[in-house]
């Protein structure tokens, strides 16, 4: 398993009264020499964005995902791969292997990204926070040859 945050590093370089924005806990499987988009990963179906337990996101304060309001707290972070979009799913159930019981009813945000490809492929799934400006940041999702940015602004 590994863990993002947002201002990079925080846990690492915190200082005093510092706040994180966002945290992401998920594991990160291994391209191994497989065709992952489209195929070990299919288009159109929800995936839980990483490996083996559900991607854990948690908003610390009161944020905008995609153009959305989230409330502060924590969510399951699901995606649904396209070949030029993905859908980005933020769900109230926590603490489940995969998504095998996603239940669609319990998302809580649902918004979509571009899909990008990237020339250089990445062997293992990665999720990491780069700042825009003063109060935004993006998420990227990458892996193999696909990069995915998802803008978040924080109050």
């Amino acid at each position: 398993m590994d863990m993002a945050y947002y201002p990079d590093n925080f846990a690492h370089d915190r200082k005093g009264n510092d706040k994180a924005l966002v945290r992401v806990i998920y594991s990160r499987p291994a391209k191994n020499n497989r065709d992952v988009f489209g195929k070990l990963i299919p288009y159109g179906k929800v995936w839980r964005t990483g490996a083996n337990e559900a991607t854990e996101i948690k908003f610390y304060q009161d944020a905008t995902i995609g153009g959305k309001k989230v409330k502060a707290g924590t969510y399951s972070l699901f995606t649904i791969p396209g070949e030029n979009e993905w859908t980005i799913i933020l769900n109230g159930d926590l603490d489940y292997w995969g998504a095998y019981s996603y239940k669609q009813e319990n998302d809580v945000l649902r918004v979509t990204a571009p899909a990008k490809k990237s020339g250089t492929a990445l062997e293992n799934f990665t999720i990491q926070f780069a700042k825009a400006n003063s109060n935004d940041a993006v998420m990227r999702l990458g892996w193999d040859t696909t990069v995915v940015e998802v803008p978040l602004t924080f109050q």
